[in-house]
């Protein structure tokens, strides 16, 4: 009987171990490791902020302070006066904004036709699409230039903003596959009572892709906030630089200020994680759910 509880005793310690171990392994630590590769992927915005907020004397301290001893924010009041920052800000706000709105009405729709509409030869010329993704940007670049200067629209917002209206193939994937989610029976019930098919469209399905649409309206956002490729082609103005033109202009002009530089950085970089912080919760259900097929 004795043998019997030491052996049932042993039992039980030997699976708590193993329980104990399991935890750590598959619950501790890999929430270490993600913690630790935050805190590395955090660490140039955070030596972005305390270098804006240092003084002279303590930029050039050897070995660098981790924390700055006095905050200056009159940098980020400099930095903003030294360039027309607040002009460069509403160029860039100008084609964020219409960039956004074509990228979601032409993707929405022509995910909706590759997806909700039966037509011959649509899988043929969706592969077709998807194929344009291998096509790198600088093969394009100067035929896309030549055509626009030859409808002189050059030195304008136009070239930044009406390619968004012609779609994309990363978005018209994602649009596809999040509209397989949504049940045919919608369509049908549409149908049904009488409504066409643009109205299906804009009534019925719409509504329900608010996540994708937020997916695509921040990828939009983001590529359109900082873009310094087709700003630097197509700008020759300078009142029509946008932010990020507009920070290397700076940095042209004041290379020892990086207090300033920092500062200046931190200001443009400050909106995209606004928009992120705000719209997180879409953005990872779009994912999500766009990447399923039912």
């Amino acid at each position: 009987m004795n043998d019997l509880d030491n052996y049932q005793r042993l039992q039980r310690a030997r699976n708590l171990r193993l329980k104990q171990t399991r935890f750590v392994s598959e619950k501790i630590i890999p929430r270490v490791i993600l913690v630790i590769m935050c805190l590395f992927f955090l660490m140039p915005y955070y030596w972005m902020i305390i270098t804006s907020l240092k003084g002279t004397l303590e930029l050039r301290a050897i070995p660098p302070t981790i924390f700055p001893r006095e905050f200056h924010f009159e940098h980020y009041a400099e930095a903003v006066q030294f360039i027309p920052f607040f002009r460069y800000t509403m160029n860039s706000m100008t084609i964020v904004i219409f960039a956004v709105i074509g990228a979601v009405f032409s993707n929405s729709l022509v995910g909706y036709g590759f997806s909700r509409i039966d037509w011959r030869g649509r899988e043929t010329l969706f592969y077709v699409v998807i194929a344009t993704m291998f096509i790198p940007f600088p093969v394009l670049l100067v035929a896309l230039f030549d055509i626009f200067a030859k409808l002189k629209l050059v030195n304008t917002f136009l070239p930044l903003i009406i390619p968004a209206y012609f779609g994309s193939a990363l978005y018209i994937f994602m649009m596809r596959q999040y509209l397989f989610t949504i049940p045919k029976e919608i369509s049908d019930a549409g149908f049904i009572d009488g409504a066409t098919e643009f109205e299906i469209f804009y009534k019925l399905i719409l509504p329900l892709m608010k996540p994708v649409i937020a997916v695509v309206a921040i990828f939009t956002a983001l590529g359109a906030w900082n873009d310094f490729l087709g700003p630097l082609i197509y700008l020759q103005n300078q009142e029509m630089y946008t932010l990020s033109i507009g920070l290397q202009f700076f940095r042209s002009q004041h290379e020892v200020e990086y207090s300033l530089l920092m500062a200046a950085s931190t200001l443009v970089a400050l909106p995209v994680v606004v928009i992120f912080l705000c719209f997180q919760r879409f953005f990872v259900s779009g994912i999500t759910l766009g990447a399923v097929k039912g």
